[in-house]
């Protein structure tokens, strides 16, 4: 593969990658937050695909078909699972679809926009210096990935539902993967493998905590259950 090739496909995957994120910001469906994160589960794992193929690194190639499964399968599935058991159980009811919305964020949407803007010239302008000692492909769409680590953490502290709080976490998870695959030009298989079976790990508990937390309550909306604990 060509470098010129190479950096038109990696600054195709890492666009998706970048804007998956931001869209989520802008939806507030969680099925469709979902969908949006299995997307980016797929430009995640374009992005090491792409690196293996150009560096002839056949280790990324594996751990880039182990990210699409994980991130872009496994993960959604888990989650896309546990919002349709609630809405199963609610029936179709007023709580069931309220349950399914992000209704009311702590930010409206376009605030969360102009952030989502903010935090991506913040990452610019981190990472400049890491850009500017080694200008290649990889390194210079090193801050995609730490924009994305930003947005995740942002959406994390700023969703009500418990559910748009796990993406929030994955999203900030695939930033901080997508960095160290673009600072390092990948990891080892055996790090990303237990990196892996740790989100993995996390999800599970976080799903069963919101199974839990649902049954209790009959919500996993953060003010109503932090007015019950008042």
């Amino acid at each position: 593969m060509s470098e010129g090739l190479f950096t038109q496909l990696l600054d195709l995957a890492c666009g998706a990658f970048l804007l998956a994120a931001v869209v989520v910001l802008w939806r507030r469906e969680l099925a469709a937050i979902v969908r949006l994160f299995a997307l980016q589960g797929v430009a995640l794992a374009a992005i090491a695909l792409l690196l293996g193929l150009y560096e002839g690194r056949w280790g990324l190639l594996v751990v880039a078909v182990g990210i699409g499964a994980l991130r872009a399968g496994l993960l959604p599935y888990l989650i896309r699972r546990a919002l349709k058991a609630f809405v199963a159980e609610r029936d179709g009811s007023h709580e069931g679809h309220e349950e399914a919305r992000e209704t009311q964020p702590l930010v409206n949407v376009a605030a969360s926009l102009l952030t989502a803007a903010a935090l991506t010239l913040l990452a610019y302008a981190v990472a400049r210096p890491l850009v500017e000692l080694d200008p290649t492909p990889a390194t210079r769409a090193l801050p995609v990935g730490l924009a994305v680590v930003l947005i995740g953490f942002f959406v994390l502290v700023t969703r009500r539902r418990a559910l748009a709080q796990v993406v929030g976490f994955l999203l900030l998870d695939n930033g901080i993967t997508a960095t160290a695959f673009l600072a390092a030009s990948g990891v080892p298989l055996i790090v990303e493998l237990g990196v892996s079976f740790d989100v993995l790990l996390a999800v599970l508990v976080l799903q069963l905590l919101t199974v839990r937390v649902r049954e209790a309550f009959g919500t996993t909306d953060i003010d109503d259950l932090r007015e019950l604990h008042d």
